[in-house]
């Protein structure tokens, strides 16, 4: 589903800039968005927090909605 697949990207993307965050000091969007508090960094911001409020559906769908094969015992 593409709504899943975008959510990942965006959760990928936050867990990136965090992990740039944590490691080196360094935010990424706020560099290449004008700071923490410009408008194009706070939705960046919004739309990664909301990618990973989606993504916990993700650990609930069923293998059949996944499109992958059921495992056999």
């Amino acid at each position: 589903m593409v709504v899943d697949k975008t959510a990942l990207v965006l959760a990928i993307i936050g867990a990136l800039n965090w992990g740039g965050i944590g490691l080196f000091g360094f935010d990424t969007v706020a560099f290449l968005c004008g700071g923490q508090m410009a408008v194009l960094s706070r939705i960046i911001y919004a739309l990664v927090g909301l990618a990973g409020l989606w993504c916990i559906t993700l650990l609930f769908h069923r293998e059949e909605e996944t499109g992958h094969a059921p495992h056999i015992a």
